[in-house]
């Protein structure tokens, strides 16, 4: 009989210290990145606290209870550490865009449209933009590449008859002097932020002047009547944004995951790891033919779709935003149907 449990109680000791090593890692974390005082010092106690803890004492129900007590201590403090609106905010993210909706128009404060030199001299400029949901035509999709081709960041442009592009993108609002952390985004060091902003600011930025980054630009065949809801919803993250912050995850609350939580769950499309490893988000949109694609394979449109050469050419030139899209598959006519949420 003994024989026969050996292997299930190594499992069940396999499973009990992955869970145990899980929780000592998450609570360091959060000792790390978010515990204003003394941080460092006293995530590196809790570690070798938990490591001794771990190799010296036999008794598992001893090594589970220290740690889980240790752990939802933590957690207790950790949920309720609350996101901030008044901090010495970085200049790009100084201002929170909101937006007021009369009828048929909307007017945006805060919309950026900086004048860079380079990345960190710029000239800012905030501006007010009146539109008209009348006028909305469609939406498209720009997604940029810094570095891992794994991992992107989407930014939608909706297209009125009558003014140029109104661009989102949602970010971590960080501080002066902070930097962002791929490990320090899964706990409490940044809110979150919702960018409104002109083409030649937020676009120009990621072609132009940021290094090593790549940008794509996709056309979205949605009707006028859905790129008003869309358009509306990021409406209603803006302002909900300005009167309650919320925090920035890198898995719950990012990018892309929150572009998705916008809208009610029963109109959201089914989960698919590439909305979390979001590099290979475009690959799945086309799949779901959420892409005007002019009948070109995916290689074929991807190509087609970057547009970093053109972006640079056109550069300051008022007509950036119609110069980077001509030649593009999609933009040669008028998107008609419903494209599947993301």
């Amino acid at each position: 009989m003994q024989i026969l449990l050996w292997p299930f109680k190594l499992v069940l000791r396999l499973a009990l210290s992955l869970v145990l090593l899980g929780l000592v890692a998450w609570t360091f974390g959060a000792l790390y990145y978010d515990m204003p005082f003394l941080n460092q010092a006293a995530a590196w106690f809790w570690l070798g606290s938990a490591a001794t803890m771990l190799l010296f004492i036999r008794q598992a129900w001893r090594k589970s209870l220290f740690i889980g007590l240790a752990f939802v201590g933590v957690l207790s403090w950790w949920l309720k550490l609350q996101p901030q609106a008044n901090r010495e905010w970085q200049p790009d993210v100084a201002q929170l865009p909101w937006a007021e909706v009369a009828g048929d128009e909307v007017t945006i404060y805060n919309v950026r449209n900086f004048d860079y030199r380079t990345t960190t001299d710029f000239t800012p400029t905030w501006e007010t933009r009146k539109v008209r949901l009348s006028q909305l035509t469609g939406i498209d999709l720009f997604i940029n590449y810094w570095g891992s081709p794994w991992m992107a960041h989407p930014i939608a442009s909706f297209q009125f008859k009558d003014a140029p592009p109104i661009c989102f993108s949602i970010e971590t609002r960080k501080e002066v002097g902070e930097k962002y952390s791929a490990i320090g985004g899964f706990y409490r060091q940044y809110e979150l932020i919702c960018i409104a902003a002109d083409e030649r600011d937020i676009v120009r930025l990621r072609t132009n002047y940021r290094p090593g980054e790549d940008s794509y630009l996709y056309r979205i065949p949605v009707s006028p009547e859905r790129a008003r809801e869309r358009f509306m919803e990021y409406v209603a993250t803006m302002n909900g944004l300005r009167d309650q912050p919320r925090w920035y995850n890198a898995a719950t609350t990012n990018c892309t995951t929150a572009i998705r939580t916008q809208r009610p769950a029963s109109e959201r499309a089914p989960w698919d790891w590439r909305i979390l490893v979001n590099g290979k988000a475009d690959e799945m949109l086309y799949e779901r033919r959420a892409f005007i694609t002019d009948g070109l394979s995916f290689p074929e449109l991807r190509e087609k779709a970057h547009i970093n050469a053109a972006a640079q050419a056109a550069d300051k030139s008022p007509d950036f935003w119609k110069l980077i899209r001509e030649g593009r598959p999609g933009f040669g006519a008028t998107p008609t149907g419903n494209a599947p949420p993301p």
